[in-house]
C-alpha cells in the first residue's frame, strides 16, 4: 500500500508559517484563483519553478465561451455533452456554460487582451464545436498571453506571496481536515505552512508518457498528495492524446494546434491519402479521441511513425497571422506549414480525471480544492471538448472563493505527527526508473489498452513500489513518486473498465457499454476501488 506520507517528519519540530490561503501550483488555474482570493485573503502561492511554467502557457487554440450572438449555453452544453461521451455531469455542464463568459470579462478586466476583428472577438471552431465560440490571443498563443496577464497582476498584488522553486511533499491533515501542506525549500529544509484553505492546482501528468506536450513540471504531483491526504480519484483511465503533435528528428512533441484542422487542415497518410472520411463524418473535425485512434491505426497500417497535416492550401501571409507561433516553431527545424506537409503523431495531452470535487471545487477531505486539470469535476466526461480546459479553471476559481467565503477560521491547534524511520537509500537512477515508467504506459497504458497489456504493465509498475520504503530526499524522488502513484491509478482503472469510451480504448472491449458501465471510476487510497455511478445523465 502507498504510504500516507513520503518522508519522516515531526510537525512541532518544523519551521511554521501561517496564510489564509495557500494555492499549490500556477497557470490559470493558480493566479486566476489566487487572484480572487487575494481581493479577501492573504494567500501564499507555491511554484516548482516559476509563474511562468505551466500547462497553460503553451495553450494554443483558446478557451471557449458564448460570446457570439449565433451560439447560446444550450448548443455548448450540448457539444460539452456529446464529447464527454455519456460520462459528464449535467449539472457541472451547465455551470461551465452559463458561467463561462463572465469568467473570461474576468480574464480581460485582469489585463488578457483577446484578438479582435472589426470590434468583435476574433472567434474560431474547433473538433466537436457546433459554432465559432474559441477565444484567442496573439493568433495561437492563447495561454501565453493569459499566463503574461495574470502573472503581471499577481506579482503587483500585495495580498499574494509568491514561493518560486518550492516543492509540496505532502498536505497534512487531521480529522479528515487538510491544515496545509508540507513544502521544501530550494536548499532542501522543510516548513510546514498552515492555511484556512488549501487549493491544488498543479496540472496533470504527461510526463508519465515518453510522448507528451506537457512541460517536465507534469508529474501528477496533485493527484498523488491528494490521493495520499484522503481525497477520491476519479476517472483518471481518460487521457485524451492530442492526435497532432510534431513528430520530427530532434524536435521535442510541439503541438499542432486542433484549430490548424478548425481552419481547413487535412490529415494524410504518408502516402498522401486524406483517410479521416474512413473513421468518422465529422472527418478532421472528430472528437479527439477518434481523430487520434485513426492516425495510430493508419500508422500501423502503413508501418510509419507518423502522418501528415497540410495546411498548403492557405496563403503564407494567412498561416503567419493566425498562427506565428506554430509556423516559427516549425521553421526552426526547417518546416514551412505554408508549403510542407508537418509530420505528426498522437502524444499524451490532457487528463480528463483527478482528484473529485464538487460544484465549488471541494474534495471529500475538508479545506482542500481542487481547480483545473487536477481537478475532477464532471465538465468533460470521458472526452473533453477542445479548450473547455481554460474556461473550466476560470469558472471553478471563482466558485472555489464563494465557498472559501463561507469557511470559519482554521483552529490554531498543534497535532504530533507519527513517521516511520526510512533509512534505505533509492539505488537505481531516478532518471533511469522515470524512463522505464514512461515506455511502460506509452506501450501498455497508451492510445490503445487490452487486458493481457494493462495486467503486465500493473504487475512492472508494482515491481517498483519499494521506493516508497526509501529514504527521499531530492524532488525528483518525490516526483517520481508521485508518477508511480498515477500510474498505478490510471492502469488499474484502465483494466476495470471493460469497454470503450472516450479517451478509453479497450481493442479486447470495442465497444461502449452504457448498461454497465455508464459510471465514474472512483479510488480511495484506504478502501481501494470503489462503484460510481452517475446521477443526472
Amino acid at each position: 500500500m502507498i504510504p500516507r506520507y513520503l518522508v519522516d517528519f515531526n510537525l512541532n519540530e518544523l519551521p511554521r508559517v501561517r496564510t489564509e490561503v495557500l494555492v499549490i501550483g500556477a497557470g490559470i488555474a493558480g493566479l486566476f484563483t489566487a487572484l480572487k482570493a487575494a481581493e479577501r485573503y492573504k494567500v501564499t502561492m507555491i511554484t516548482k519553478k516559476t509563474l511562468l511554467d505551466s500547462n497553460t502557457r503553451y495553450a494554443q487554440g483558446g478557451i471557449a465561451a458564448v460570446t457570439a450572438p449565433d451560439d447560446s449555453p444550450a448548443c455548448h452544453s450540448q457539444d460539452t455533452l456529446l464529447a464527454g461521451a455519456g460520462l459528464c455531469s449535467r449539472s457541472a455542464v451547465d455551470v461551465l456554460v452559463h458561467e463561462g463568459p463572465a469568467g473570461v470579462k474576468d480574464l480581460i478586466s485582469m489585463g488578457t487582451q483577446f484578438d479582435q476583428e472589426h470590434g468583435t472577438f476574433a472567434l474560431t471552431k474547433e473538433g466537436a464545436h457546433s459554432r465559432r465560440r474559441i477565444l484567442h490571443a496573439n493568433g495561437d498563443a492563447t495561454g501565453a498571453e493569459i499566463v503574461r496577464a495574470l502573472s503581471t497582476r499577481t506579482k503587483q498584488d500585495n495580498n499574494i506571496e509568491v514561493w518560486d522553486d518550492h516543492f509540496v511533499i505532502d498536505l497534512i491533515t487531521d480529522s479528515g481536515e487538510c491544515m496545509g501542506g508540507l513544502v521544501q525549500t530550494p536548499n532542501g529544509r522543510m516548513i510546514f505552512v498552515q492555511a484556512d484553505a488549501t487549493i491544488l492546482c498543479t496540472g496533470g501528468a504527461g510526463q508519465l508518457f515518453r510522448y507528451t506536450t506537457n512541460p517536465d513540471i507534469a508529474t501528477g504531483d496533485g493527484i498523488a498528495i491528494a490521493y495520499r491526504a484522503g481525497a477520491l480519484i476519479q476517472d483518471v483511465e481518460f487521457i485524451q492524446f492530442h492526435p497532432t503533435a510534431l513528430c520530427y528528428p530532434g524536435a521535442p512533441r510541439f503541438l499542432i494546434s486542433e484549430a490548424v484542422r478548425g481552419e481547413g487542415a487535412v490529415l494524410r497518410n504518408i502516402h498522401g491519402h486524406r483517410f479521416m472520411e474512413k473513421y468518422h463524418p465529422l472527418l478532421e473535425l472528430a472528437p479527439r479521441d477518434i481523430v487520434a485512434r485513426a492516425i495510430v491505426d493508419e500508422m500501423e497500417e502503413t508501418k510509419s511513425t507518423f502522418v501528415y497535416i497540410d495546411f498548403t492550401h492557405e496563403a503564407e501571409h494567412t498561416v503567419k497571422q493566425r498562427f506565428p507561433t506554430i509556423y516559427e516553431f516549425c521553421l526552426t527545424y526547417g518546416l514551412d506549414l505554408s508549403s510542407d506537409w508537418i509530420p505528426v503523431a498522437p502524444a499524451a495531452h490532457y487528463m480528463m480525471g483527478g482528484v473529485r470535487t464538487d460544484l465549488h471545487g471541494e474534495t471529500e477531505v475538508r479545506r482542500l480544492f481542487a481547480c483545473g486539470e487536477v481537478s475532477s469535476t464532471g465538465v468533460h466526461g470521458a472526452n473533453r471538448l477542445a479548450s473547455n480546459s481554460l474556461s473550466e479553471a476560470i469558472v471553478f476559481g471563482r466558485r472555489i472563493i464563494d465557498r472559501i467565503h463561507q469557511l470559519a477560521p482554521l483552529a490554531r491547534r498543534i497535532c504530533i505527527m507519527d513517521y516511520e524511520a526510512r533509512t534505505e537509500p533509492a539505488r537505481q537512477p531516478i532518471v533511469e526508473k522515470k524512463l522505464k515508467l514512461q515506455k511502460l504506459m506509452l506501450r501498455h497504458v497508451g492510445v490503445k489498452r487490452t487486458a493481457k497489456g494493462l495486467q503486465q504493465g500493473c504487475r512492472e509498475l508494482r515491481r517498483q513500489l519499494p521506493i516508497f520504503s526509501t529514504c527521499m530526499t531530492k524532488r525528483e524522488e518525490y516526483e517520481f513518486a508521485n508518477l508511480l502513484t498515477c500510474a498505478l491509478l490510471i492502469a488499474d482503472a484502465a483494466l476495470l473498465r471493460e469497454e470503450s469510451r472516450g479517451g478509453h480504448y479497450r481493442e479486447d472491449f470495442p465497444e461502449k457499454n452504457d448498461l454497465i458501465w455508464q459510471k465514474h471510476t472512483v479510488f480511495s487510497r484506504e478502501h481501494g476501488a470503489l462503484g460510481g455511478r452517475i446521477e443526472d445523465v
